[in-house]
């Protein structure tokens, strides 16, 4: 069973936060599969391309957005310090409010969350999607939006990474100089691990290959057995190599991780140390 870190009342090691990572990898790689089932359907995301009897003229998708966003708010969901909605004006909790114990010291309320929903949009849902419109516009934007959620957690969570590795005795002195001195660049340097990325892309990969794989073309005598696990996995490898046949490609799971995840997190992790000491 897992922890929750954010009840501790301290910032979580690194060795916690990792089990909490990876674990978003799973959700994230499982949403993406979901809505790759569905085609683009382009309309969803066009500005005044539904006719919205109250005459609301944005895209179908972010209707939708503010409309569950406004519901999970009434239930609390975002004084949870790992949650950022993607809407604003939302209503305040139908429930007394949850008495979190400080752990981040973020007077901005760093919240990039446009920036993750342009890179969903405009990169990542025509890479999942087979062109078209299909009609399941409800279907896919309750797809997209639990996409968003689990990215938006998986990249703000770069805030209590970076009070992690502030609060490491071994380069404490070393952030709070940086910090001082405003040096956006050496701090990208210090908090920067390329074996870590290079391992968690490696591990992105395996995982997209597995879960992407469509199983019930495996034959029968293959299951039951530690070897038939192991040929399964041998043919879910050679498989992911025909991209028709896998449900969401791998490479594009790595590439979403390389080109957004890792830079907007780490521009999250910047932002929050660059403003760390503002309330000393």
């Amino acid at each position: 069973m897992s922890r929750n870190l954010l009840i501790l009342g301290a910032a979580p090691d690194l060795s916690e936060l990792r089990d909490t990572l990876v674990r978003l990898e799973d959700t994230i790689i499982f949403a993406l599969i979901e809505r790759s089932q569905f085609k683009n359907n382009s309309g969803i995301y066009e500005a005044g391309k539904m006719n919205f009897k109250d005459g609301y003229k944005g895209s179908f998708l972010s209707w939708f957005l503010k409309e569950v966003e406004c519901v999970h708010a009434k239930v609390r969901r975002y004084q949870s310090p790992d949650e950022y909605p993607f809407t604003e004006n939302l209503p305040e909790p139908v429930l007394p409010p949850l008495d979190y114990p400080p752990v981040l010291v973020d007077p901005k309320q760093i919240n990039i969350n446009d920036e993750i929903f342009d890179a969903y949009v405009n990169t990542v849902v025509p890479g999942i999607t087979e062109h078209g419109d299909d009609k399941n516009y409800g279907s896919s934007a309750t797809r997209d939006i639990e996409c968003l959620q689990a990215l938006s957690r998986r990249i703000h969570y770069g805030k209590f990474v970076a009070e992690s590795k502030f609060q490491d005795p071994k380069n404490h002195d070393e952030y709070v100089r940086l910090i001082k001195e405003k040096n956006s660049d050496r701090l990208m340097e210090l908090l920067t691990n390329t074996r870590v990325e290079e391992l968690l892309l490696k591990r992105l990969k395996t995982k997209a290959i597995i879960y992407g794989q469509d199983l019930s073309s495996s034959s029968p005598e293959t299951n039951g057995s530690a070897s038939g696990a192991n040929a399964m996995l041998a043919d879910a490898e050679k498989a992911a190599e025909e991209r028709a046949k896998t449900r969401v490609d791998y490479d594009l799971v790595v590439s979403l991780y390389r080109d957004y995840v890792i830079p907007l997190t780490k521009e999250v992790e910047i932002e929050y140390l660059l403003h760390r000491l503002d309330t000393n």
